[in-house]
C-alpha cells in the first residue's frame, strides 16, 4: 500500500511532447486541493506555466540541463519550507 504521506512524483523524462504536459493535467485533476505534485521533466516546460496560472495553480522550478523538479500546488494553499526544500531522488 502506497504511503498517503509520501510526495507524489511524476517522471515524464521519457515522454515525447504533448504527453508530459497531459500527463501534469491529468495527475492535477486527481489532486486534493491542498496536494502537492512534484514533477521530474527533462526540460524547463515554459509552456505549461501559463496554464498552470490559468487554471490557479502556482509552481516552483529547480534544475539545470536534462533535470527539471517542478513542485506544483493550488495557489490557495502554498507549500511549507519542508515541502519548498525537499527534492525528488536521484
Amino acid at each position: 500500500m502506497a504511503d498517503p504521506l509520501a510526495p507524489r512524483v511524476l517522471d515524464v523524462r521519457r515522454l515525447e511532447p504533448p504527453e508530459p504536459m497531459e500527463r501534469v493535467l491529468d495527475a492535477l485533476t486527481d489532486m486534493p486541493e491542498d496536494g502537492r505534485l512534484w514533477v521530474l521533466h527533462r526540460r524547463e516546460p515554459f509552456p505549461l506555466y501559463d496554464l498552470l496560472r490559468r487554471l490557479g495553480y502556482a509552481w516552483r522550478t529547480l534544475g539545470e540541463e536534462e533535470r527539471f523538479e517542478i513542485l506544483i500546488w493550488p495557489a490557495d494553499f502554498p507549500p511549507s519550507r519542508s515541502e519548498l526544500d525537499w527534492r525528488i531522488p536521484c
